[in-house]
């Protein structure tokens, strides 16, 4: 099962428990920094008390995982339909995979230490739930509902 999602029809999973996650970088107007995503709660976390250093621990994993997921199905060769051919054309690249030059090695443990030191040098605030979480060892409860918002920090011209 793939630990990310950006469909709406992958939101409700087994057990309907997900978290949403979402980045805004401050300064823009709120713009999104990325496509909102759902990611299943792992079973530990289900009825007890999460750490920030948990929470960006497993999501950073499952966007790891998310990413060589969609490096692997780049190297498959995929027949293409005249939208998408239309679509690529547009963009000015028709792509049907295939290439497995594109794939890069990415360290789960070191991804995670890069995410957690960047929020101990705060680049970006984490918001759980609207609730503002200032370190790592902040527990909260975490539900089918819960709303993850990172924002990113931008730093002033000049200064």
């Amino acid at each position: 099962m793939t630990m990310l999602s950006n469909s709406e029809d992958d939101s409700v999973l087994q057990d309907g428990a997900t978290l949403t996650v979402e980045g805004k970088q401050f300064g823009r107007g709120g713009n999104a920094l990325f496509p909102n995503f759902q990611m299943p709660l792992p079973p530990e976390w289900h009825g007890g008390a999460v750490t920030l250093r948990m929470l960006l621990d497993g999501i950073v994993r499952a966007s790891v995982a998310a990413f060589r997921e969609r490096q692997e199905q780049r190297t498959l060769l995929q027949a293409l339909s005249a939208a998408r051919i239309a679509e690529g054309a547009a963009k000015g690249k028709v792509d049907s995979g295939g290439t497995s030059d594109a794939v890069q090695p990415v360290d789960a443990d070191e991804a995670v230490h890069t995410a957690l030191q960047a929020f101990e040098d705060g680049v970006y605030f984490v918001f759980v739930n609207e609730d503002q979480k200032t370190a790592l060892s902040d527990t909260f409860p975490v539900g089918a509902e819960t709303r993850v918002t990172f924002l990113r920090l931008v730093a002033l011209a000049g200064g």
